[in-house]
């Protein structure tokens, strides 16, 4: 008798610890989210942060506040995250900045791949290579040749060094094989400023930015360095259609919280992040930001910020690029 007494007891209390477990799976989240954006308000960034802050935010219950964090290339938001309590209610948006600060910094305070864990990927936008209306480059392969015949004579614009367009720029001119200058900038509109005086002969940039330059006909793309055509400019062959077949490069963005959040969270906050990147109504909102929507799992989010790591660390190697 007493053996089926303690039995018993023994199966209520399993009985009620699983319930407690439950309880604290399905009670998720309790209160306001945050997202610490490494950028100011108002660019690409921000913008995807906020329109998948704005429904993920109505599907778990919860109000989820932007916190802008800007500088150091992304460390003091990256660091300020990765020190934060591994309870799910501080996430970061990744970028391809989260990759190259790995390299380009001699030392940091965190290290991404092993103190965050990422949700999944949110989307990928566009690199153009661009140059002025007038330019006497009608195609990718008039650049080319020209570049070639004419070794170190073609400046290439971009914006400051180690910038994701900077180093697209140092991928295209070793990719293409060509001796050319590459020329930072202090932000996109220097970059269009030296274009349109001629101070440079062609640009690499994000395409958001200079979009309204190629609709208004002040600039124009040669090609984009994704990996399919922009949505946007459809008549634009990649850098692949146009002959230059390993470049790649393309900015990205992604959500992720501290590596020692509790699996339960981090499987809800990424089956919750791939339905609203699956929504038509957000769906539509970034691709008109020129931002391709990229739901995944969670091992698809790990192995872009490892491969992006590697891939630009060896960028930065190639092109002698200085530690910060």
């Amino acid at each position: 008798m007493m053996k089926n007494l303690r039995s018993k007891i023994v199966g209520i209390f399993c009985l009620f610890m699983l319930s407690l477990q439950a309880v604290g799976q399905t009670a998720f989240p309790v209160k306001p989210l945050k997202i610490v954006v490494p950028f100011g308000a108002g660019g690409v960034a921000d913008l995807t942060a906020r329109t998948v802050a704005q429904k993920l935010g109505e599907n778990l219950g919860q109000s989820i506040v932007i916190e802008n964090k800007p500088g150091a290339g992304g460390v003091v938001a990256t660091d300020a995250v990765a020190k934060s309590a591994p309870d799910g209610y501080t996430l970061l948006l990744m970028s391809n900045a989260t990759a190259v600060s790995a390299s380009l910094f001699k030392t940091l305070p965190y290290d991404a791949e092993k103190d965050l864990t990422p949700l999944s990927i949110l989307g990928t936008f566009d690199i153009a290579i661009v140059v002025p209306q007038e330019s006497k480059f009608s195609t990718l392969a008039e650049l080319l040749t020209y570049a070639k015949a004419n070794p170190g004579k073609l400046n290439i614009g971009s914006i400051n060094v180690g910038s994701t367009q900077n180093l697209a720029a140092e991928l295209f001119k070793s990719t293409a094989g060509i001796d050319a200058q590459v020329v930072p900038f202090n932000g996109t509109p220097a970059v269009l400023t030296a274009l349109r005086g001629g101070q440079i002969d062609v640009g690499v940039e994000i395409l958001a930015p200079v979009l309204p330059q190629i609709k208004g006909q002040a600039l124009r793309a040669l090609a984009v360095t994704g990996d399919k055509r922009a949505a946007a400019l459809p008549q634009v062959p990649t850098a692949k259609e146009s002959g230059i077949r390993n470049l790649y490069a393309a900015s990205w963005n992604a959500l992720a919280v501290p590596s020692k959040t509790p699996k339960d969270v981090v499987q809800k906050l990424n089956l919750e992040i791939q339905n609203v990147l699956n929504n038509p109504d957000v769906r539509k909102k970034l691709s008109d930001m020129n931002v391709d929507p990229q739901p995944s799992t969670l091992q698809q989010a790990a192995d872009l910020l490892s491969s992006e790591t590697k891939r630009w660390g060896e960028v930065i190697q190639r092109a002698g690029i200085q530690k910060q």
